[in-house]
């Protein structure tokens, strides 16, 4: 007989009124979503077990009561809750179980769940992620030449996201298991999460993807022993990751300080290299000579006019007819040449990011303030990472390359319940092709979110937030270069907006009117990717 035994601490106060029986909403499953069990243990051949649990049910027929400890739910008399009378409602407070697995099935959680499958990273698991990689570099050598381009979440498959929605995490829907012959198998705990790291090797000039699983990250929070588990390890050849910001200005370092690079600057009036930007670009693949076995990379150059403006927009001044191609892996300009001279654009009045008086111009005087004010609070609900308004629910994600990530959407459908709409919403690319055949723009063809990464990039709202009304923020954690963790707090914004009228009627007999504002949830985030601007906004309507 396989045994499984463990007592769980009480949720709830055994002697809950009715009055507090909104405050734990989330706890009450209907009994008809709890399975019933393929065989009686108690008459199966091989033994059999109790289920000892502490319960509350009640019915629209009965008083609350509490059901007797040890006896298994599917043989309990009462009102609402027997074989008879299946329409009542049971909340478990606890559980101690001691049962033959091979023929009871129960959804019970022996073990507490902190994390859903689908909540992003927290920079504690991060943490765990990258010493456990580069605990299992063979050498010295190959530890110290260790970069983490990205660590992300490695997503369950549906089955785990729908056990965990099931029985562990709200909307607590066991309907969303398939149906099995006797019942669903409903195991006792979750699968530990897992992170896929990119690596890439400074020294070897590999990259590689690592699996690691997250076994006790909760540690770390407290100080204590943390661990985790690799689980795969795979070089793979002749590609190179995105580059990184350290990458990026590193590169601008050694392009300034090339003399050839500075003859070139004098040739066109230029002295002061704090003016100079250097943006590099990944070089393409136009032929064998741009093969990935190498880091190259192709910078473009501009030049701002002023030293004293932060917020000019150099990019309007581009520095055309250089050619430079460095080496990104050893960090040196392996090709140079001034091709030809081309004169700097002239300087543009309106060319920086400020006011309009400081840039020859006027800002808009005639705009009275609008202020967005929800006395009573929002209409949405936010548990975690997961959301509820207006019907609709769904899970906020976030990775380092495509930023928001939007999961398990569905719509509470009247008769016909949470009706899935969307398993995973998000943008997976932003191409932006040039198109230009002249050089050097014939190459320019950017992925910024494979070449950079939009959810790295992203804006934390503290700055500047477009954002009115209540807002829930979340934030966002990342990995740096060397394998620290870096938090863009306030990252994604959640707020409800007005959107005009949802609906209206006059009546032309009576004169009578009626009508409706419409309103609408809107998820978003902002990222910029050198002289682009990207806002995304996911928009949730009351009209579905």
């Amino acid at each position: 007989m396989a045994t499984i035994e463990e007592k769980a601490t009480p949720l709830v106060d055994d002697q809950i009124h009715r009055t507090n029986r909104a405050s734990t909403a989330s706890l009450i499953r209907p009994v008809d979503s709890l399975p019933q069990p393929s065989a009686n243990p108690a008459s199966s051949k091989g033994g059999g077990g109790v289920v000892v649990m502490t319960v509350r049910w009640w019915s629209d027929s009965s008083e609350d009561g509490i059901v007797e400890k040890g006896v298994p739910w599917w043989r309990r008399s009462g009102g609402g809750v027997d074989g008879g009378n299946r329409g009542g409602r049971v909340v478990v407070l606890a559980m101690t179980i001691g049962v033959d697995v091979k023929y009871l099935r129960l959804p019970v959680m022996l073990r507490a769940q902190t994390r859903h499958p689908l909540d992003p990273l927290t920079a504690a698991e991060i943490s765990v992620a990258v010493a456990t990689v580069r605990a299992a570099g063979a050498t010295p050598e190959v530890r110290d030449s260790m970069r983490f381009i990205e660590v992300a979440l490695l997503e369950p498959e549906k089955p785990v996201v729908a056990l965990a929605d099931a029985y562990f995490f709200p909307p607590f829907q066991p309907s969303l298991l398939p149906r099995t012959k006797g019942g669903p198998i409903i195991p006792t705990k979750l699968p530990p999460r897992q992170a896929r790291l990119v690596v890439y090797n400074k020294k070897s000039n590999e990259t590689s993807i690592w699996v690691v699983e997250l076994s006790e990250v909760h540690a770390v929070t407290r100080g204590g022993h943390h661990r985790g588990r690799v689980i795969s390890s795979n070089v793979v050849p002749n590609v190179q990751p995105p580059m990184d910001a350290v990458e990026y200005a590193e590169c601008e370092a050694i392009v300034k300080e090339f003399p050839p690079f500075r003859e070139a600057m004098k040739r066109r009036g230029i002295e002061d290299m704090d003016l100079v930007m250097v943006d590099p670009w990944c070089v393409g693949y136009h032929s064998e000579a741009d093969a990935p076995n190498r880091r190259l990379a192709k910078p473009l150059i501009f030049c701002r006019t002023e030293s004293d403006c932060p917020m000019e927009n150099g990019y309007a001044r581009p520095v055309e007819g250089i050619y430079v191609l460095v080496d990104m892996q050893n960090m040196v300009v392996v090709e140079f040449e001034d091709r030809k001279l081309v004169p700097l654009p002239p300087a543009d009045p309106l060319r920086n990011y400020t006011p309009g008086e400081t840039r020859g111009g006027v800002d808009r005087s005639d705009v009275k303030p609008l202020q967005i004010i929800q006395p009573e609070g929002p209409s949405f609900r936010v548990d975690g990472h997961f959301v509820q308004w207006q019907k609709w629910n769904f899970r906020i994600g976030f990775t380092p390359r495509e930023g928001l990530v939007i999961y398990s959407v569905a719509y509470v459908d009247g008769n016909r319940g949470r009706r899935p709409v969307a398993h995973r919403l998000s943008f997976v690319e932003m191409v932006v092709p040039y198109g230009d055949p002249n050089d050097p723009h014939y190459r320019k063809n950017a992925f910024d979110a494979g070449e950079d990464g939009l959810g790295k990039n992203a804006h934390s709202l503290k700055k500047g937030c477009d954002c009115l009304g209540y807002i829930k923020y979340f934030d966002a954690h990342f990995t740096n270069f060397t394998g620290g963790v870096e938090t863009t707090e306030n990252c994604v914004c959640l707020h409800e907006e007005d959107h005009g009228i949802l609906w209206k009627h006059q009546d032309w007999r009576t004169g009578l009117a009626e009508v409706r504002r419409s309103r609408r949830l809107t998820v978003s985030f902002i990222c910029t990717v050198a002289n682009y601007e990207y806002g995304f906004y996911w928009h949730f309507y009351q009209a579905s």
